[in-house]
């Protein structure tokens, strides 16, 4: 039976060790959350009182954190002076990828033997806890075969993206993409509110030509329409705005360190801070076409 430490139990990473256990994986679980905790333990992982403590006897270890100096910080100061050599060291969190790249350089020189993967999710919550995330992975071509077998009961598809730092430079790139789609996809069914087309006969229409994206069909924006989406449900669960937000200033900051043009990626992320400045950070992201509706962005 493989023994996995997983750190990081919060609203991703809590339905994502649960699926490790569910699996038959021994999964040493921690999080700075005692309630956190206590749902993991309800799930099937061991609650271990600090990260060391879950590192112990670990073959793998999965990190889900917050941002850059965080994972940095649990790398420096737990995994790798305390993991076992040769374990599998993923990192699913979503940060930069100058840290991505520290950390398996870091892991490197630790001369224990580790193998490293940044491997970010898509998918948000509602994915994270039936198992169905995609996966994007930085790591050697020879370790993505155990990346794969490692991730596969959390995975809906787990692609190999290229060397350390791939996987979040994908991530980064895809959901600046996606926050722009749905951006437009807002300001369309805001448009032909005011324009007196029903919402319903738009997406019919739409759905169906040229203007057909994931964010119309398959999240979309406006109650009732199309599949189930967060809007259906007041906007609450699915991928809050302050995470879009904090998505979108990493593909800013990945802009200007490469040198890239991002005009519509610097338009975004100034709309999600408006709507996260307003209270909404908590509110799913597709929540945006309530402030567009309201006619009060310029």
């Amino acid at each position: 039976m493989q023994t996995i430490a997983f750190i990081g139990l919060g609203n991703m990473g809590g339905g994502m060790a649960a699926n490790q256990a569910k699996a038959g994986r021994t999964v040493r679980a921690f999080d700075l959350s005692q309630a956190a905790l206590g749902t993991a333990a309800e799930a099937g992982c061991v609650a271990c009182t600090s990260a060391d403590e879950a590192l112990h006897g670990a073959e793998a270890v999965i990190t889900m954190l917050p941002a850059g100096k965080h994972v940095l910080g649990v790398y420096q100061n737990h995994v790798l002076p305390h993991a076992e050599d040769g374990a599998l060291l993923i990192d699913c969190s979503t940060i930069d990828v100058d840290s991505a790249r520290q950390v398996a350089t870091l892991a490197r020189d630790a001369g224990k033997g580790f193998r490293t993967a940044d491997a970010p999710v898509s998918g948000g919550t509602a994915a994270a806890d039936a198992g169905t995330l995609a996966f994007m992975v930085g790591s050697a071509e020879s370790d993505f075969k155990a990346v794969e077998a490692l991730l596969d009961p959390m995975s809906r598809v787990t692609i190999h993206a290229g060397d350390s730092g791939a996987g979040q430079a994908a991530k980064i790139c895809n959901n600046m993409l996606l926050g722009i789609s749905m951006i437009g996809t807002c300001e369309a069914f805001a448009l032909a509110e005011r324009l007196g087309l029903s919402a319903d006969r738009f997406y019919e229409i739409s759905s169906q030509s040229s203007g057909q994206n994931w964010s119309m069909t398959s999240y979309c924006p406006v109650e009732g329409i199309g599949p189930a989406s967060p809007a259906d449900r007041n906007f609450e669960g699915g991928f809050a705005t302050d995470m879009m937000l904090k998505d979108l200033r990493l593909a800013k900051e990945a802009a200007m360190s490469s040198g890239a043009v991002t005009p519509m990626g610097g338009h975004a992320e100034a709309l999600y801070a408006l709507l996260s400045e307003q209270g909404l950070g908590g509110k799913d992201f597709s929540s945006v076409i309530e402030l567009l509706a309201k006619g009060t962005v310029k």
